[in-house]
């Protein structure tokens, strides 16, 4: 395939200026030959934004991105009510990664060339109902961690980031996309019951554990 070198160490990929094959279109022509070969699980048609080297390079079909171990970026939301207990979601028993699992309330990947502030506010509604004006005082987006493990469909490596709101009692979060099977609010002790009995996603546990200590740094501060 042109733009793509095969070695005994690694792949390598690149534009062909030659042929007028951006790096775009050769990672597109990757993404169809993986899955035409039956590598990938279904099919997104949902780009996002490919990092090497601390830059943007390209944009590839979501489904291909762990395949090939390439950098996501997932934003995440931790939302608390105004007694103090934590809004949770389960994932639903189809989601093809930690299916049934406990998670943030939100929680989704940025898409391509959308900041990731946007790709909040998106998943937001998407997952949880939830309007702009609903999490206008939440915190900014901060990265916790970033994550390496080896999934089903490939490998993970992923950015971590997480924003804290307070959402209003009047607020009641409704799943729109089918992808959440139960939203439920949890005390700190219910929450931390479902920590220690392995019941969240790694990405929300890392994100849960970084809210409370933030929290519990703010009380003693």
């Amino acid at each position: 395939m042109a733009g793509v070198r095969v070695t005994d160490e690694a792949v390598h990929v690149a534009a062909v200026p030659r042929q007028r094959l951006p790096l775009d279109v050769v990672m597109a022509q990757i993404a169809r030959v993986l899955s035409e070969n039956g590598c990938l699980r279904g099919w997104r048609d949902e780009l996002l934004d490919v990092y090497g080297e601390g830059r943007r390079l390209c944009v590839l079909e979501r489904a291909a991105m762990r395949p090939l171990g390439l950098l996501t970026k997932a934003v995440h939301l931790n939302a608390w009510s105004p007694d103090g207990r934590l809004w949770l979601a389960r994932r639903s028993d189809t989601k093809a990664t930690d299916p049934g699992m406990w998670d943030t309330l939100v929680g989704g990947l940025a898409s391509s060339s959308e900041p990731p502030d946007a790709s909040l506010v998106r998943e937001c509604f998407e997952e949880a109902g939830l309007f702009a004006a609903d999490i206008q005082d939440r915190s900014p987006l901060r990265i916790i961690t970033r994550l390496h493990r080896r999934l089903p469909e490939g490998y993970q490596v992923e950015d971590v980031l997480v924003s804290d709101c307070v959402l209003a009692d009047s607020v009641v979060p409704q799943n729109q996309d089918g992808e959440v099977s139960e939203i439920r609010l949890a005390t700190i002790d219910e929450a931390w019951a479902l920590l220690q009995a392995d019941e969240f996603t790694q990405e929300a546990e890392a994100c849960i554990l970084d809210s409370l200590a933030l929290r519990c740094r703010t009380a003693s501060g």
